[in-house]
């Protein structure tokens, strides 16, 4: 199964932003994308020319629309049709999700931890969520270099709170992407391991996401597996009872070669952390010439894990990239 490089939150001048779908299109292409989702504030109409851009640009175009209101912005994606935004008020934002997942649709929090009114109006995101369950995943990284930014570390918490209250929620990046311009911030992917299934790329993206099958980079991909006697789990997926165990065997790849034209850092010292409920389950240096590594760690009393690699980046030590969780059925 393949892991495609998406951005899931881009815009037109369809609402706000300051390029056609195909400069949207052409620009994700020279970055080495595969897969775009045009989320234009409040409405589809940008997406009238989508089957024409896919054609000539080759890249898959996933219909999406940003709900932006007074009390947050909820990115939905996946719609064929449009889902009425406006009835969604501070204490209701169910009804519109369930709305939304009867459409075929997933939901996700857009920075929710961005500066608000009156700078950016409805930005922070204010909706009461009564069931977690509900989110289908949450954009823990906003904007480029995103890894520096307070508002997307309050949101990356909000993430590993909510994972280790036991929720499968999904974590994202998105660029936000409004116009085509010059810049050298490094800019972050959402990868997406699509199923061999049936149906388009873009149906495939979506499931992968809905399934947590996701890593996020600002460089190498990272992925993660559980092996057992019995089987394999990926990230998203989820150890069965009949495969617990006191330790684990993790096996984790580190794709240096994707991508690679379009970033380059120039101190490639970093570290592998295996993270879960628990805390840190492993932590080691490793080397651009050794891609795959396999480690054990407790088993005992996990829910979830993830991997995160750290290294430096314009002269800063950060967050480079991360996966999303594999789960431990309780």
């Amino acid at each position: 199964m393949p892991w495609i490089a998406c951005e899931l939150h881009s815009h037109t001048f369809h609402s706000d932003g300051r390029q056609t779908l195909m400069e949207l299109a052409s620009g994700a292409k020279t970055l080495g994308f595969e897969c775009i989702a045009l989320t234009d504030h409040n409405t589809m109409t940008g997406l009238h020319d989508k089957d024409a851009v896919e054609l000539e640009t080759g890249i898959s175009i996933i219909s999406g629309m940003e709900w932006t209101t007074f009390y947050g912005h909820m990115v939905t994606i996946g719609l064929t049709n449009f889902v009425d935004w406006r009835p969604a008020g501070p204490d209701d934002i169910h009804k519109g999700i369930a709305d939304v997942h009867r459409s075929g649709g997933i939901v996700g929090m857009a920075h929710p931890y961005r500066i608000g009114s009156p700078i950016c109006t409805g930005c922070f995101w204010e909706f009461n969520i009564e069931d977690w369950n509900d989110i289908d995943y949450i954009e823990v990284w906003s904007g480029t270099f995103p890894s520096i930014k307070t508002d997307n570390d309050r949101a990356y918490r909000l993430w590993t709170d909510k994972l280790n209250e036991g929720f499968r929620i999904a974590a994202t990046s998105g660029r936000d992407w409004h116009a085509q311009e010059h810049m050298d911030e490094p800019v972050s992917v959402t990868y997406l391991d699509i199923d061999d299934g049936e149906g388009s790329v873009t149906n495939r993206a979506v499931r992968a996401l809905a399934d947590g099958k996701v890593s996020v980079t600002m460089g190498p991909l990272v992925t993660l597996e559980i092996r057992t006697d019995n089987a394999c789990y990926g990230v998203g997926a989820v150890v069965s009872p009949q495969d617990h165990s006191h330790s684990y065997k993790v096996h984790v790849n580190i794709d240096f070669h994707v991508r690679k034209e379009i970033w380059d850092f120039q101190e490639p010292h970093y570290t592998l952390n295996l993270i879960g409920n628990t805390g840190v389950l492993s932590e080691q240096f490793v080397t651009m010439d050794q891609p795959n590594y396999e480690i054990e760690i407790s088993g005992d009393e996990l829910l979830w894990i993830r991997a995160e690699l750290k290294g430096i980046v314009r002269g800063v030590r950060t967050l480079i990239a991360f996966t999303n969780a594999i789960y431990v059925d309780r």
